[in-house]
């Protein structure tokens, strides 16, 4: 989104509130906070994830606001807050002394609709819930393909993210495709597909990852550290020798003994382990969690 453009929405209409409201289809709904505006773009109501199929149907938005704001609808039926909004600071001040709010979405922007000029600014570029496992998987996933629905090189809005002064990933004699391997790493004679390897990651030898997302170390283990986990039987940070792990979220600063094995061999939708839950199928790893030597999941 180019913030330039929501904002001179924001001032053109003389709002108070604004709220990014995207396009999503009827199934969506019922996940995601929706609203309706009038033809002038004004926020008129406001529900929080309806599941009722009585509250969904009466949240649908016109296919002529569609058309006057939006071009056209295509499959979509609703409008969902994207979480951003843009305040007017002596009306937020205002909105929040001596209240008891605790969530924007829930609470502060239904509460003001009533009260203060809330817009909705229309748009339909890329945009993703990531409120659950799921979603969260699958928006990083899609990074891994060919043309990404999203744009992480485009030079006209770049990403400007925290220095880490690392040294470049490294890769021993390895297969990696579709992937995204960060600064820091070591990968050491395995495969690795559609998968993003986070910074200070180290995989050992002969392991395979696919469709992983491993969100890396905030640290790199000293000598003496992997001394000790050693005389302690506590696998050294990382992906040890031998893994295999598929559909997995592996947390910050895992430690992972050889030989293990994360597949979900029992096709489980739903369980919660000793440093782990499966999640939707999808298996995640607690942060810090060590798992030990030869476990399979």
């Amino acid at each position: 989104m180019d913030y330039r453009q929501f904002i001179r929405n924001h001032i053109d209409k003389r709002a108070d509130i604004s709220i990014a409201v995207n396009p999503v289809t009827y199934a969506q709904a019922a996940d995601l906070g929706v609203m309706k505006v009038n033809n002038r773009g004004r926020v008129i109501s406001f529900f929080e994830k309806p599941k009722n199929p009585a509250d969904i149907d009466n949240m649908r938005v016109s296919e002529k606001v569609f058309k006057k704001f939006n071009g056209h609808s295509k499959d979509k039926t609703h409008l969902a807050s994207t979480g951003i909004y843009l305040f007017n600071w002596k009306v937020l001040k205002k909105l929040l002394e001596n209240s008891k709010f605790e969530d924007f979405g829930k609470e502060v922007i239904p509460f003001a609709i009533n009260k203060v000029n809330v817009f909705g600014y229309f748009f339909d570029g890329y945009w993703e819930d990531i409120g659950t496992i799921r979603s969260f998987f699958d928006t990083q996933m899609d990074l891994t393909e060919t043309l990404p629905r999203f744009n992480f090189y485009d030079e006209s809005f770049p990403i400007l993210t925290r220095p880490q002064f690392l040294p470049g990933a490294k890769t021993l004699y390895s297969e990696i495709s579709n992937s995204i391997v960060c600064d820091g790493s070591i990968v050491d004679r395995s495969k690795i597909n559609n998968s993003i390897i986070g910074v200070r990651s180290h995989i050992g030898e002969n392991s395979v990852l696919d469709r992983v997302v491993m969100m890396g170390a905030n640290y790199y283990e000293l000598e003496e550290e992997m001394q000790r986990n050693g005389n302690g039987g506590i696998p050294n940070l990382g992906i040890g020798k031998n893994c295999v792990i598929r559909n997995a979220i592996i947390d910050k600063n895992v430690h992972i003994g050889d030989g293990t094995r994360l597949v979900n061999e029992r096709s489980v939708k739903e369980e919660t382990g000793e440093n782990y839950a499966i999640r939707d199928g999808i298996i995640v790893v607690e942060k810090n969690a060590v798992i030990p030597a030869g476990t399979v999941i």
